[in-house]
């Protein structure tokens, strides 16, 4: 079965509405590496429920609409997708608790030709469920490796985001756990992929690997204590490009250079030197 261009455009893919509580907000924390060291004072906001505050980019886990691709007739080869970009914008600051509605549409799907595959881009908006206020705005771009040339519009893909070619003006580690998959994966994530090693062995990886969001939190946080005071409401938006897969228990190292409130970055494995998110760019709302 072949992608249908307007079909896809048009499908209704069902809204979510979720509950989270500080317990929520404090697992995902985890799942990222946070409170590793537990004298680190700089974690505690995000993981101790005195004075909690929310990271931000948990609203990319949050009212998640699921695994729409497959359970929806949408012609597109799930077994082959992957998941190319990541982009947020945050609207107001995200609660450590609350109740939230996401609703998730297309907004655009590239041919990029037979045998080059497709791309899908998705939006969600969260918003407050009593309220209706929107929260935040999540994009992300799948690669749907198996399913060019169905004959969509012609669309120019956007050029990545380039990086300075200076030295950065920061640099942030931080290390994960090898649990950090089998936490991570609590905040909604259940792909067997990240925990089963006979699956990460069937698709090509000698053990589970690491999330992709996981890493795209770890490098938000990196960039909200090293550029942005660790005050996570500075933090308006944030879109990477993920670029190879990681393992639990790798070191991370973000690298960012700072243009006023924008911030390029990216973030590489340090144990093989491999670049798992590349073309970054942050907006930061300016210090008070």
């Amino acid at each position: 079965m072949a992608i249908d261009y307007d079909k896809l455009m048009s499908l209704a893919i069902p809204e979510r509405e979720q509950a989270y509580t500080r317990k929520d907000s404090a697992l995902y924390a985890l799942g990222l590496g946070v409170g590793l060291d537990p004298m680190r004072k700089a974690d505690l906001s995000f993981v101790y429920e005195h004075e909690m505050k929310a990271l931000p980019t948990m609203a990319v886990v949050l009212a998640h609409p699921g695994f729409w691709i497959r359970d929806l007739d949408t012609g597109i080869d799930w077994v082959k997708l992957v998941h190319g970009e990541q982009g947020l914008t945050l609207h107001k600051s995200l609660p450590p608790e609350g109740r939230v509605i996401g609703r998730t549409r297309v907004t655009e799907v590239i041919d990029k030709g037979a045998g080059r595959g497709a791309l899908i881009y998705t939006e969600r908006r969260l918003s407050e469920a009593a309220t209706g206020e929107l929260l935040a705005t999540v994009r992300q771009v799948s690669f749907a490796r198996a399913d060019g040339g169905f004959g969509g519009p012609h669309r120019t893909q956007p050029a990545p985001h380039a990086l300075p070619e200076r030295s950065p003006d920061a640099i942030h580690d931080t290390s994960t756990s090898p649990q950090g998959a089998l936490i991570y994966r609590l905040s909604g994530d259940l792909n067997p992929l990240h925990a089963d090693p006979e699956t990460a062995l069937k698709a090509g990886f000698p053990r589970p690997i690491l999330h992709g969001l996981a890493t795209y939190g770890i490098a938000g946080r990196a960039i909200i204590e090293a550029m942005a005071g660790n005050e996570p409401d500075r933090l308006i938006e944030l879109d990477a490009r993920f670029t190879a897969p990681v393992f639990p228990g790798e070191t991370f190292r973000t690298e960012m250079w700072r243009d006023g409130e924008i911030i390029s970055f990216r973030t590489r494995c340090l144990e093989r030197d491999a670049v798992a998110i590349n073309n970054g760019r942050a907006v930061l709302r300016p210090e008070p």
